[in-house]
């Protein structure tokens, strides 16, 4: 009888592991008649195991069968899911350590060249400072002189202002 229903049924097994599925069942029939002749037997109630009864048990196995091969099959899918995501995460990584060291190597020239700029810079800027010091002492010097001359300037207005009335006097001498 179970020949007959799983027969056609779909089982993901061999063939002799399916016949053993069969065989098992009909034990299992085998095995529940003799408990039920043990129990007339010790208890005086008859209890049978009828055709229905079998039928029933080969309708759960397959019912039960479905369901695990369902989640089986589901579990089985995000596998493959999670391992096609892994393997693109590896390609990805891979992808970012080789672009990661391009832009290492392009950091590195481009930290040399702001070393050579920084550098640069740092010369002019003290020579900017040399001739700043030199141009602050000449302009001192120049300084000084426009300072002299202005007193030199004042004492000679102070002596014109003197001199003025004879000036004039002389200039009205001429005529």
């Amino acid at each position: 009888v179970a020949q007959h229903f799983l027969a056609s049924y779909h089982i993901e097994c061999t063939a002799e592991v399916k016949q053993s599925i069969v065989n098992t069942m009909g034990t299992f029939q085998d095995i529940v008649a003799e408990k039920c002749a043990e129990y007339f037997e010790r208890y005086r109630r008859r209890t049978f195991v009828t055709p229905k009864s079998y039928l029933s048990f080969i309708g759960g196995y397959k019912a039960i069968y479905k369901e695990k091969f369902a989640n089986v099959g589901s579990l089985s899918e995000r596998m493959r899911t999670g391992l096609a995501k892994l393997m693109e995460a590896e390609v990805s990584v891979n992808q970012l350590s080789k672009e990661l060291v391009m832009k290492e190597k392009d950091l590195a020239v481009a930290s040399k060249t702001a070393d050579e700029v920084l550098l640069e810079v740092t010369m002019k800027a003290q020579a900017a400072e040399k001739v700043k010091m030199q141009v602050q002492k000449v302009k001192d010097k120049a300084q000084a002189i426009v300072d002299d001359i202005a007193i030199d300037k004042a004492a000679a207005e102070e002596k014109l202002e003197a001199a003025r009335p004879a000036l004039e006097e002389a200039e009205a001498a001429l005529q």
